[in-house]
């Protein structure tokens, strides 16, 4: 019977991403055109966008995204820890309904403080992955997941989560451009407030959201304190072995509090420099493309896609099946020094965009497989390596009673304080980059940030110990 409950959940969880990360995928190629529009239809903007670079129209776009990550950095553990007291529905609910006018606010928005009040109206929100390039996990589901799986297959389950956001940037960004090429008729500006020139793709959007809101509320059980029964032996061996990573192999052992504890600040450090250095990358990466090459929202749209269909790939035909053999930190160490190359690639690409462009595009093409597989490993694995940190709670089989948790290792709360770090990392990261891509240029810029992933890669020898089965 529990099987089936985890089955349904997990199919729940898929279905509900699905919407989800189609809702946040499909504005992802339309970010340089937007703050570009943006800066031209607004007076207070453009009396001080310089000619001809769009410096202050990209520091514009930053802002509104640096703003919903540092609100995300507070209110995630606040968020996390009522859905530990309130349950993980009731607030995954709210935090959607608070996404709904987000997208309300975007499409009516035609300046850059309707922008920004959209971004912050998110960012409060919180609770969903829109806000987020770099495929944060949403803890809550995270937390839902964990609450419904052993600590054994808790990761295999983390992956079939990553397969969906892979799967979604496959598709999202191409719909999201193909409908920002269709825009809504003039002749609707006459029913109320004027509409944003990109209202099609954002009217799509609102649409996923109101279809997940509900299928959420239909659908989705109450997972908090309803957890899987008692492990047998081979089971919870295995769950020792995972819960430490494997550094312990000859004598199997619960992780103590404190050690799990420590752990979880290692792991928080780890997400927050590694979020810090990618998402940098990730918003300097379209504009690197359209300052270089000229590339419109149909062709950005197809590299980000292309990332995410060999992101699928990896997370499905080899993420999930190596994870249970090497680890968690292995997995996220591989990920973290494969960026680093990437990051290497795009160092070099602006050298040849004039000299040998056939040259470029290779080096552009190699950094994208780089990327995915980035993206396929590092967050993932982290988040499950932190989920597994945690006390199981449930209720115990003997007594009936509620099993004791620590404070500080309640999932919702403990997965709140793992995402706010990485969130602060989102919001200082591309304030960096971006400082550095418009002061010394795109190839400094990547040089810097492939050595700082690499000091990351050596950082994480302490979790990424083989697994010994």
């Amino acid at each position: 019977m529990r099987v089936q409950i985890m089955a349904r959940v997990e199919t729940i969880v898929f279905l509900s991403l699905v919407l989800d990360l189609f809702a946040f995928t499909i504005p992802l190629p339309l970010f340089p055109r937007l703050i570009e529009w943006v800066s031209v239809t607004d007076i207070t903007v453009r009396l001080i966008r310089p000619e001809p670079f769009l410096q202050v129209e990209r520091s514009f776009a930053e802002m509104g995204r640096s703003s919903v990550r540092t609100l995300q950095f507070f209110v995630s553990p606040k968020i996390g820890s009522l859905s530990d007291k309130y349950g993980r529905k009731r607030v995954l609910l709210i935090t959607m309904i608070g996404n709904i006018l987000s997208a309300i606010v975007w499409i009516q928005s035609t300046t850059f403080a309707s922008y920004m009040l959209s971004r912050v109206i998110g960012g409060l929100s919180e609770g969903n992955v829109q806000l987020a390039m770099t495929r944060p996990y949403n803890f809550y589901l995270s937390a839902i997941l964990s609450d419904v799986t052993t600590s054994a297959n808790r990761s295999k389950a983390l992956a079939h989560v990553g397969i969906a956001f892979a799967i979604c940037f496959c598709i999202g960004p191409p719909i999201g451009a193909y409908f920002a090429s269709r825009p809504l008729p003039h002749s609707m500006d006459s029913w109320g407030p004027e509409l944003n020139i990109y209202a099609a793709p954002a009217f799509l959007t609102l649409v996923l959201l109101v279809g997940e809101t509900v299928f959420l509320m239909l659908f989705l059980p109450e997972t908090r304190g309803r957890g899987p029964a008692v492990q047998d032996k081979a089971q919870s061996t295995a769950a020792t072995k995972s819960a430490t990573n494997g550094s312990d192999a000859h004598t199997p052992r619960k992780a103590s509090v404190e050690e799990r504890i420590a752990t979880l600040k290692v792991l928080r450090r780890q997400h927050f420099l590694f979020l810090a250095i990618f998402s940098g990358m990730e918003f300097t990466l379209t504009f690197l493309t359209f300052d270089l090459l000229d590339w419109n929202n149909k062709q950005n749209g197809m590299l980000i896609g292309s990332i995410g269909i060999m992101s699928a790939l990896l997370q499905g035909g080899y993420v999930r099946r190596a994870t249970s053999k090497i680890g968690e930190g292995v997995m996220a160490r591989r990920g973290v020094a494969c960026c680093a190359l990437g990051l290497l690639l795009l160092a070099v690409f602006p050298l040849y965009v004039s000299t040998k462009p056939a040259l470029a595009m290779k080096l552009l093409q190699g950094s994208a497989v780089c990327l995915a597989f980035t993206s396929a490993t590092v967050v993932s694995s982290l988040t499950a390596f932190a989920s597994l940190q945690c006390d199981e709670g449930g209720f115990d089989d003997v007594t009936g009673k509620p099993r004791e948790e620590h404070p500080q290792l309640t999932k919702g709360k403990a997965l709140g304080q793992f995402r706010s770090s990485g969130q602060l990392g989102r919001a200082m990261g591309p304030l960096l980059a971006c400082a550095s891509y418009w002061t010394f240029g795109p190839s400094i810029t990547y040089v810097v940030s492939a050595l700082a992933m690499f000091v990351i890669s050596v950082g994480m020898r302490s979790i990424a110990v083989k697994r010994i089965l």
